[in-house]
């Protein structure tokens, strides 16, 4: 199967080589080469080595013929998403709290689920939300993009926020970093906690309202992605969020967890347009 793309090369952009434009595009080696190699990329209709420079304004054109995915087949679920942004390539959705993003084996009632329910075929998996939380996730919608999606997300281009009520145990800083490593907590399988040997991780926040509860409204975004990265995070400084069963020793039964993926910006893939897209506030459960 073969995959088109076109766009004009920006105005904003200084002239570069073929080759350098694939690389800001984050295309990967081995589809340059084809590109190359089968001439299929045309600039302003023609073929230009990769030495040759493109220009603001020239029309490009891509096919990519070579696409290999390992992707999971996703059963239709019969139940619809929550759509909140869609585009040829790209699809957005707002996750319920308490569904799954992607299925173990014989699931169909996950988030990919609904997706292929949406589509009438699999999606395409590039990120993952927890199960208890709720908000905005992406899914690719062919497999041209994935590689350029996961390069945009191990070079922090793709940024996720997120917005969690907490119990403000401990007083902390209305700005500040957590930079403090997680692993596995040995005791308990479903957990992960702060170890000195663990995996790199690092959370941003700031507290946007303090109320007379003892809770706040904080905004987080993280540099990097484990498993519970903010559930973990805020318990570890004090400020465990409002109904999380796992980190929050205050935790009351059936009570949901207040965290939500709000806002999602990224460069669509082979173009170099923003996109941002932000959850409605009245889809956004902790805010009501």
């Amino acid at each position: 199967m073969s995959y088109y793309f076109t766009f004009n090369f920006p105005q904003n952009l200084k002239p570069c080589s073929v080759n350098d434009l694939l690389r800001l595009l984050l295309i990967p080696r081995k589809w340059r080469h084809y590109l190359r190699t089968e001439h299929q990329i045309l600039i302003n209709g023609t073929y230009h080595y990769f030495n040759q420079m493109v220009f603001p304004d020239d029309k490009i054109e891509l096919w990519l013929k070579h696409i290999e995915s390992s992707q999971n087949t996703y059963p239709a679920s019969g139940q619809m998403p929550e759509v909140i942004y869609e585009d040829q390539n790209l699809l957005i959705i707002n996750k319920p709290a308490g569904q799954k993003t992607h299925p173990n084996l014989n699931e169909t009632n996950t988030a990919l689920n609904d997706c292929a329910t949406y589509l009438g075929y699999s999606p395409f998996i590039v990120h993952r939300l927890d199960m208890l939380t709720s908000g905005l996730l992406l899914v690719a919608k062919n497999p041209a993009v994935v590689p350029i999606l996961n390069r945009e997300l191990s070079s922090k281009i793709f940024h996720r926020e997120y917005l969690a009520v907490v119990n403000m145990t401990k007083p902390i800083a209305d700005t500040g970093i957590i930079n403090l490593p997680i692993g596995r907590d040995p005791l308990d399988k479903r957990k992960r906690k702060i170890v000195a040997d663990g995996l790199k991780a690092i959370t941003h926040y700031q507290i946007l309202k303090c109320f007379s509860n003892n809770t706040a409204l904080i905004k987080l975004d993280l540099e990097t992605g484990r498993t519970h990265q903010i559930r973990v995070h805020l318990a570890a400084i004090g400020c465990p969020i409002v109904g999380d069963p796992l980190y929050n020793p205050t935790f009351i039964s059936k009570e949901y967890l207040h965290l939500t993926a709000y806002q999602i910006s990224l460069l669509l893939p082979f173009s170099f347009e923003e996109l941002k897209v932000n959850l409605p506030k009245t889809k956004i459960p902790l805010l009501k």
